[in-house]
């Protein structure tokens, strides 16, 4: 293995799996892993046992703009420097999603086209059910569409990248594949 790109969760694992072979990356031709670490702050754990037991792997990742602080954090105790901006961490491959993967995604593929694809899943009734909730119904569009995908995350993340125009790859999803290919 020459690179490991660390992730929160099983969502940002699959879409970025698929963002790489829809860009034509073999992750396995180029010994790329991508882990999920189950939340960010295992990301201490995950650098503990790559920064030992393989030191020769280069390690990077993506995490959710709440849980920068957490990368952050691990990045310094292991030696990555110190005050990291989002600057430094980009630059040891370490990559900030703006809110999160979904929001990332929505905005890129575009909220009418999101709208499409849960149509095409058969879920608009549902996604019209949820809008009409009082905690819902005063929010924009695209933060009703972000909440209604929370729970769904895992299915709509492939699908979203699917849908994807590669000209709008949003640029923490580029930026991280592209560092772990370096």
């Amino acid at each position: 293995m020459n690179a490991v790109v660390f992730v929160e969760g099983l969502s940002d694992q699959r879409a970025l799996e698929r963002l790489a072979a829809r860009l034509g990356f073999d992750l396995d031709a180029a010994g790329v892993a991508i882990v999920e670490i189950g939340g960010a702050t295992n990301i201490w754990r995950y650098l503990e046992r790559y920064t030992t037991q393989h030191p020769d792997v280069r390690v990077g990742g993506l995490c959710d703009a709440n849980q920068e602080h957490s990368f952050r954090r691990a990045l310094v105790r292991f030696g990555f420097g110190q005050a990291l901006s989002r600057e430094d961490l980009a630059a040891h491959g370490f990559f900030v999603c703006d809110a999160d993967l979904e929001d990332e995604l929505i905005r890129s593929v575009g909220v009418e086209r999101v709208l499409e694809i849960i149509e095409i899943e058969g879920e608009l009734p549902a996604f019209r059910t949820y809008q009409k909730q009082p905690a819902h119904s005063s929010r924009p569009l695209d933060d009703q569409v972000h909440g209604f995908m929370w729970n769904r995350k895992q299915r709509y993340a492939t699908l979203l990248v699917d849908a994807l125009d590669l000209d709008r790859v949003p640029r923490p999803l580029a930026d991280v594949l592209a560092s772990a290919r370096a």
